[in-house]
């Protein structure tokens, strides 16, 4: 990291919601930090814009039908634009301090792996880079010399609360979760739910897709994938509750008894500005914690009958191998078809399943490269697609 001058910075997925709130941290620290690169999936217009705003050099478009509108919406400035997986490719590697990854989906993985770079650090959103290969992904972070910190509040909370103590001191990790908008649903209920309401999350404005995600539980089981990549912890020494005030992001147990948490209101500056700073702090106008306002902190055990994909996750973390790259894919298939309406609430995780079970018989290996991971990733889609139009039939 820069100790003197600005801090350069590049994100990738500028347009999405882990882009906007950092640039909005960045919006009040000019004199701190430098944007280098912005990369969006497709919103040529909006990408200008930001890059207009921020005078960055690069700006590219992931999706290469946009580059047209994009050297049209560019014209005149002095900003490098390109599309396509290339550009994306070359706006990773550009020279920065610090990369936002935050591109969604396992199609975050090939940039975000060729950000790695000696002293770079990568401010991770991509669950996928640990969810799909998370061994690779690390071990590559290290023989690179590059530093990854996580951006999620839960794993950024961990990474706070580590602090307090020697690694081998840890006797347990628990990441909450606000349970998401069916909580307190009944089982038979959750067959009727509506995507318009899986998308109504009670704490956290996100993306579709990890709103999805929220409402099964499976992002707090990619989270405790991405936990014990991102901290060498045993699947037995990660652990999950309910926290529906979304105050209390995660909590360290040292085997001495001590319990360290982190809390925070609910709100991705908030981390953000932590991953960008660390070990320092950011001087900004961040939303206060007002514990005295707060009537209580509840905290619950999941309960794994009426949201089977958090169990369905551990299961894939504990078999290691090639479980979590199909877990992941699988999810993201069946995440779409939800969207799609073509599968209920409770299809997402019995596809997931269904495809888990179907990919073991494929003896498939965890990836040791990028291709590799991109392979079982393709398998996996490729039997979720048939599974799909089975679990399609039975809900017409």
């Amino acid at each position: 990291m820069v100790s003197g001058g600005k801090t350069r910075v590049t994100i990738l997925g500028a347009t999405g919601s882990i882009g906007a709130s950092t640039l909005d941290l960045l919006r009040h620290g000019r004199d701190r930090f430098e944007v280098v690169a912005l990369a969006a999936k497709r919103d040529a217009r909006g990408l200008a814009a930001l890059a207009r705003e921020f005078g960055a050099q690069f700006a590219v478009l992931a999706d290469a039908s946009g580059y047209s509108e994009l050297k049209e919406a560019l014209a005149g400035e002095r900003i490098e634009i390109a599309a396509g997986r290339e550009g994306l490719l070359a706006a990773a590697q550009a020279d920065t301090d610090v990369v936002v990854a935050a591109i969604a989906g396992a199609a975050g993985l090939e940039p975000t792996m060729a950000a790695l770079r000696p002293r770079r650090r990568i401010a991770l959103a991509n669950k996928e880079c640990l969810v799909s290969a998370g061994k690779l992904f690390m071990a590559t972070a290290r023989a690179k010399g590059a530093e990854v910190l996580p951006l999620d509040s839960e794993h950024n909370a961990v990474l706070q609360a580590l602090a307090a103590g020697s690694r081998a001191a840890v006797e347990k990790v628990t990441l909450t979760a606000s349970g998401g908008p069916f909580r307190l649903h009944a089982e038979e209920r959750l067959a009727h739910v509506t995507p318009e309401e899986a998308l109504k999350h009670p704490t956290w404005s996100m993306g579709a897709k990890i709103t999805i995600d929220s409402a099964t539980l499976m992002n707090k089981g990619l989270e405790l994938v991405e936990a014990h990549h991102l901290f060498d912890l045993a699947p037995d020494r990660l652990e999950v509750l309910i926290h529906p005030q979304s105050v209390v992001h995660a909590l360290v147990a040292f085997r001495d008894g001590s319990v360290v948490a982190g809390l925070s209101v609910p709100d991705m500056r908030i981390p953000i500005g932590v991953a960008l700073s660390w070990p320092e702090r950011l001087h900004w106008a961040a939303p206060a914690l007002d514990l005295g306002s707060l009537k209580a902190l509840t905290f619950e055990a999941p309960d794994l009958g009426r949201f089977p994909a958090l169990r369905i996750a551990q299961a894939a973390l504990a078999a290691g191998g090639a479980a979590p790259t199909v877990l992941n894919a699988a999810n993201e298939v069946a995440v779409e078809a939800f969207l799609a309406r073509r599968i209920g609430f409770p299809g997402i995780p019995a596809l997931v399943e269904s495809v888990l079970e179907r990919a073991e018989s494929r003896a498939l290996k965890e990836p040791a490269t990028v291709e590799e991971a991109l392979a079982v990733d393709h398998i996996a889609r490729s039997l979720a697609a048939t599974l799909l139009l089975q679990f399609a039939a039975k809900a017409s």
